[in-house]
C-alpha cells in the first residue's frame, strides 16, 4: 500500500479513535447508617512539617441505620492535621458497640476543606470497619464512603457521619 493511501486510511478512522468514550456510570451505593458523635476539646500538639497536629477525643454518640444500631464508645479519637490552606486531614480511630453488645472497630480517614469564594465545603471520608464474624460481617466485606457534617455548638461540638456502602 502506498504511504499516502495508508495515511488516508488512518485519518478516516481518526474521528472514531479520537472520540472520548462516555465516562462510566458511577457505582451504585446504598445508605448504610448514620453516626452522631460528641467531641471533647482539641488537644493541640503544635506545628509539624505536615501542618498543625491536634487530637480530638470522641466522647460518645449514636449509630443508627437499617442493619445496625448502637453507640460510639468513649475513648476514641480523631487525630487531625490542619494544613496551611485550612483543610483538615482526619484520621479517626474508635469503637462502636451495637445494641446487642458487639464491638466494632472503626478507622475513618478523610479530608474537610472549608468553603472558599465560588467553591462549597468538601467533607468526605472512607471508613473501614473491623467487625467480628457473624451478624455484622457485612461491614468487613465492602467499601464505604461517608459525608461529614458538624452538629452541636461550640460548647458541645460533634459531627454527623452519613455512611454509604458502595456496590
Amino acid at each position: 500500500m502506498k504511504p499516502i493511501a495508508f495515511a488516508l486510511l488512518l485519518l478516516a478512522g481518526a474521528p472514531a479513535a479520537l472520540a472520548q468514550p462516555a465516562p462510566p456510570a458511577p457505582p451504585a451505593s446504598s445508605f448504610a447508617f448514620e453516626e452522631v458523635a460528641t467531641l471533647g476539646p482539641a488537644q493541640v500538639v503544635g506545628e509539624t512539617p505536615n501542618g498543625r497536629r491536634q487530637s480530638v477525643a470522641l466522647t460518645g454518640g449514636t449509630v443508627s441505620g437499617p442493619g445496625i444500631s448502637g453507640r460510639i464508645l468513649p475513648g476514641g479519637g480523631d487525630y487531625q492535621s490542619i494544613r496551611s490552606d485550612g483543610a483538615v486531614i482526619i484520621d479517626a480511630d474508635y469503637m462502636i458497640q451495637t445494641d446487642d453488645g458487639v464491638i466494632i472497630h472503626v478507622r475513618n480517614v478523610g479530608v474537610v476543606v472549608p468553603p472558599t469564594q465560588g467553591r462549597p465545603a468538601y467533607a468526605w471520608a472512607a471508613p473501614k470497619f473491623e467487625a467480628p464474624n457473624g451478624r455484622y460481617g457485612w461491614l468487613n466485606d465492602a467499601i464505604f464512603v461517608s459525608r461529614i457534617s458538624g452538629v452541636g455548638d461550640p460548647s458541645h461540638p460533634g459531627f454527623r457521619l452519613t455512611v454509604w456502602k458502595i456496590g
